[in-house]
């Protein structure tokens, strides 16, 4: 399981950079909808993201090295991601994204693998507490 932590650490951290890469050089290929509102509440996340990214990487460093840090640098991306998940799953339901086509769908499976990957990274490191060195 732990292998499979840092798998998705480091696939968390390439989403978090490519999405945002991309979303300040050419935002039509990602955005779920074309308004202003929509816009305005996607520019509210890189500093989340960016929390969100630096605590993937310290967990991974701290979770690769067997640091005792790794359990809260978990449980700080674990959270911060669950944070993110409901930001955007509530503002997605209230604003019919989901059901808004081809970039509905996209956003769907993002905010989707957001709540795994929160999860599994809060419960990997709730269960290995006192394993984790």
């Amino acid at each position: 399981m732990r292998r499979a932590v840092q798998v998705m650490l480091v696939i968390a951290i390439v989403i978090d950079i490519a999405y945002w890469s991309i979303w300040f050089t050419d935002r039509d290929v990602l955005a779920s909808a074309h308004t202003q509102a929509y816009y305005d509440f996607e520019n509210a996340f890189p500093l989340a993201d960016l929390w969100l990214g630096a605590a993937c990487v310290l967990a991974l460093v701290a979770l690769t090295r067997e640091q005792r840090s790794a359990a809260f640098w978990l449980t700080c991306a674990g959270s911060a991601g669950l944070y993110l998940f409901g930001m955007d799953f509530l503002y997605d339901v209230e604003n019919g994204i989901f059901t808004s086509g081809g970039g509905g769908a996209i956003e769907a499976l993002i905010v989707a693998l957001t709540l795994v990957f929160s999860l599994t990274v809060l419960r990997f490191a709730w269960n290995r507490q006192t394993a984790v060195p």
